[in-house]
């Protein structure tokens, strides 16, 4: 019997009444905002005594076009620990309507390991990316208003470096003129339009503590440079009040539930290839409070999500790491050692045995922080028994325990093997290692993240990079933590180059300061901040009957 299509499974499951959700997460209630039946909004701090849990963070091998299910796993991995006596709590980012509309389609999971309501969660959630671009976008209105005004502060026109956004692929608007039509009409200048997940609003309100901390950050913007070369801040426009009070519930986060009840705040989403990829401080430190394991997850691989998870967010975080699961799969090892994407369900211990290189790599990376490894083997129907045997024996030379998960076929009862295996891991002693210095350059910085994480030889700075972090320098932001923007695809900065590669270097193009962030993003290879759609997008298969009833979404 063939299994349902994920958006047919999530219709098919009677939910609970979020009220009912914040009841079994320990929330009263004054501490949630009833958002419809089955979503709501925490309204923090929250009060009483409460318990610090366990932290586990869910990252994954370099995805690939055959898919890997983090997120699927993260939530399977929630439910299983319920399933076995655990109060867990799940920390999850929120989807974008760029991959929803584009390539991937829904990002709420899948099979029996969903959260719910996936059509909401997918579709405007709570309205919070919708502050995030018109709070964006009322910025850059503010700076051009105030060149049109009369320029007060001397903005250069040519040199404003805050970006418009929207959250969609729209390849048209990466690079375009505004201010046409006349005098009336702004001062005409070369603009760009970033993707919103990617705008430093985006990271600065999942790195925010509280509503004081969001405006301060804001405040720190760097918006331009003036004609005498110096920046020019969101506190010098004296706009930041305006921008943080349209952000006032998005800084809440969100209480959703597996299909199987599991409570699951989902809060922020940055994407991982070209921000720091991890949802919102408060809705990590929320599950953490409430739950005895807090589950959460980085964006796509250990190179990327993970690596900015535990030297980006770990240091506000205030927490590191118990446990990291590293999510693979036999396809997408199969395709990382040279076989064809039409033919890894055929088996193939040859192109798995040359694919594992890239699961060691993670695995060494992600040890290399002194925290406790598991892998998580996601189960495809094509895998084999010699197929699984092989990645668990490989393994076993890290003293990484790889487990099988089953959790789009059968829930939480898929995943209760690998909860055991993450509680013993959480278990262990830990003596969490930074990869670098807070007093090392963004230089070293970056080559420690290529020589360590991506098993690369160092940076190779273009010319234009060069003259920025000289001018950086001045300033006093040489010191900030690196935000490497990197395809996702290769541990290199050439999507095509798969497996564990050795002896290149990774070209890093142009800076981007994002002070209010508390970081520093390094462009590298042709990495874009403004995504395109394919060919054929998932929007061309999504429809809505006229009783309301949505598929097309996974």
């Amino acid at each position: 019997m063939t299994q349902p299509k994920d958006i047919e499974i999530a219709q098919q499951t009677k939910l609970r009444k979020i009220s009912e959700i914040a009841e079994t997460a320990g929330l009263t209630e004054d501490e949630i905002e009833p958002y419809g039946r089955y979503k709501g909004k925490i309204d923090l701090p929250l009060t009483g005594k409460r318990q610090s849990g366990k932290l586990v963070l869910v990252t994954s091998i370099n995805p690939t076009p055959a898919g890997e299910g983090k997120t699927t796993v993260t939530i399977g991995l929630g439910d299983g620990l319920r399933k076995i006596g655990k109060r867990a709590v799940l920390a999850l980012r929120e989807p974008s309507l760029g991959p929803v509309m584009g390539m991937k389609g829904g990002a709420t999971g899948g099979g029996y390991a969903q959260v719910a309501p996936m059509e909401d969660i997918n579709l405007h959630f709570n309205g919070d990316f919708h502050a995030l671009t018109t709070a964006n976008n009322t910025l850059a209105a503010l700076i051009d208003n105030h060149i049109q005004q009369g320029n007060e502060l001397h903005i250069d026109p040519r040199r404003i470096s805050f970006h418009r956004v929207l959250d969609i692929n729209d390849r048209a608007l990466r690079n375009t003129v505004i201010g046409m039509g006349g005098p009336t009409s702004g001062m005409p200048r070369e603009d760009h339009f970033d993707i919103t997940v990617a705008s430093e609003l985006m990271a600065i309100l999942c790195l925010a503590t509280d509503l004081h901390d969001l405006k301060t950050r804001i405040n720190r913007i760097v918006v331009a440079e003036n004609y005498d070369r110096q920046p020019v801040t969101v506190a010098d426009l004296q706009v930041g009040g305006a921008i943080a009070l349209l952000l006032k519930e998005a800084i809440k986060p969100n209480l959703v539930q597996t299909l199987e009840g599991t409570p699951a705040i989902i809060h922020g989403g940055p994407f991982a290839n070209i921000a720091h990829g991890c949802n919102s401080v408060l809705a990590t430190r929320t599950a953490l409070q409430l739950g005895e394991y807090a589950v959460t997850e980085a964006g796509f691989g250990a190179d990327l999500g993970a690596e900015k998870f535990l030297d980006i967010k770990v240091p506000v975080l205030g927490k590191t790491p118990d446990a990291v699961v590293l999510v693979s799969t036999v396809r997408a090892l199969k395709l990382n050692g040279g076989q064809a994407l039409a033919d890894l369900t055929t088996p193939n211990l040859d192109a798995l045995q040359k694919g594992l290189a890239n699961l060691g790599k993670h695995i060494e990376s992600m040890q290399r922080y002194q925290v406790p490894v598991v892998v998580a083997i996601n189960a495809f129907t094509s895998d084999t028994s010699e197929e699984i045997k092989l990645i668990q024996d490989y393994c076993q030379q890290f003293n990484v325990e790889a487990l099988e998960a089953d959790e789009w076929a059968h829930g939480g009862d898929g995943t209760t093997e690998l909860a055991h295996a993450v509680v013993r891991a959480a278990q262990q002693p830990t003596d969490f290692k930074p990869l670098y210095d807070a007093d090392d350059d963004i230089v070293t910085k970056a080559t420690k993240i290529v020589t360590t994480i991506y098993g690369g030889r160092g940076v190779v700075l273009e010319p234009h990079a060069k003259v920025q972090l000289r001018r950086y320098a001045k300033r006093g932001w040489d010191k900030l933590p690196v935000c490497m923007a990197k395809t996702q695809y290769s541990l290199t900065d050439r999507p095509k180059q798969l497996g564990a590669p050795k002896d290149f270097d990774i070209h890093i193009r142009a800076f981007e300061p994002r002070l209010g962030a508390g970081f520093m993003v390094a462009l590298t290879g042709s990495i874009l901040t403004m995504p395109g759609l394919p060919k054929h997008p998932a929007a061309l298969d999504m429809a809505i009957t006229d009783d309301g009833k949505i598929s097309g979404i996974f």
